[in-house]
């Protein structure tokens, strides 16, 4: 039987804060929030290793270290207004439910989403909704930060056109060696971004690079 307590613990000491993740509100909201619960009975005892641990309709939750590392770049306060994109189980919105003021929890396949619905019960600040991740949800726009709990090809126009000003949005561009986290962030009506870390994550339902025709 496993030590999920104890297991929790090294994670967050043995994965997160060695990869410079230093924010404590991160770190404490991590060992705080029980991931196994978010996972199928049988993926249970991958709750805390060092991968994306799949959790059914082909989906994954992140790698713990890139899950924090981009919270952490995203600078989330407790008066956040955050969406978080392809929440699957709802595993992170739970974690950021610790974080930010208002926690919007998107998932469009139905299997995920009641799932996440039925985990984030009594998570007052998160709604979960169930639509298409690649168009985001306008309805509660505009976002302080936008998460992206998997990888996209490329640039996620719609999601951007979400943030409020000053906004932030993490996600991993990119599904190859070589894919980097980047950090967009939205002053006024201009948009900049740079990469944080190298990363790699599993590509998110929507946003694959449009085919490219050959003639």
């Amino acid at each position: 039987m496993i030590d999920f307590a104890t297991a929790r613990r090294h994670m967050v000491d043995g994965q997160i804060r060695t990869a410079n993740v230093t924010d404590r509100r991160i770190l404490a909201a991590m060992a705080e929030t029980a991931r196994e619960r978010f996972l199928p009975a049988a993926q249970a005892q991958l709750a805390y290793l060092d991968l994306d641990v799949p959790v059914g309709a082909g989906r994954r939750l992140l790698k713990p270290m890139v899950f924090a590392k981009l919270l952490q770049a995203l600078q989330i306060t407790a008066t956040s207004r955050v969406l978080d994109v392809g929440c699957a189980t709802g595993y992170g919105a739970a974690v950021l439910a610790r974080l930010a003021g208002q926690v919007v929890a998107l998932e469009e396949e139905p299997s995920l989403f009641r799932h996440a619905r039925e985990s984030l019960t009594g998570c007052a600040n998160v709604t979960v909704v169930n639509g298409p991740l690649a168009e985001g949800w306008p309805p509660s726009a505009p976002y302080d930060a936008i998460l992206l709990e998997g990888a996209a090809e490329s640039i996620p126009q719609r999601l951007l056109q979400q943030l409020a000003d000053e906004g932030r949005l993490g996600c991993v561009l990119g599904a190859a060696a070589g894919a980097k986290a980047i950090l967009f962030w939205r002053s006024g009506k201009d948009l900049s971004r740079r990469a944080v870390f190298d990363a790699a994550a599993p590509l998110l339902p929507g946003f694959a690079k449009p085919a490219e025709f050959v003639f």
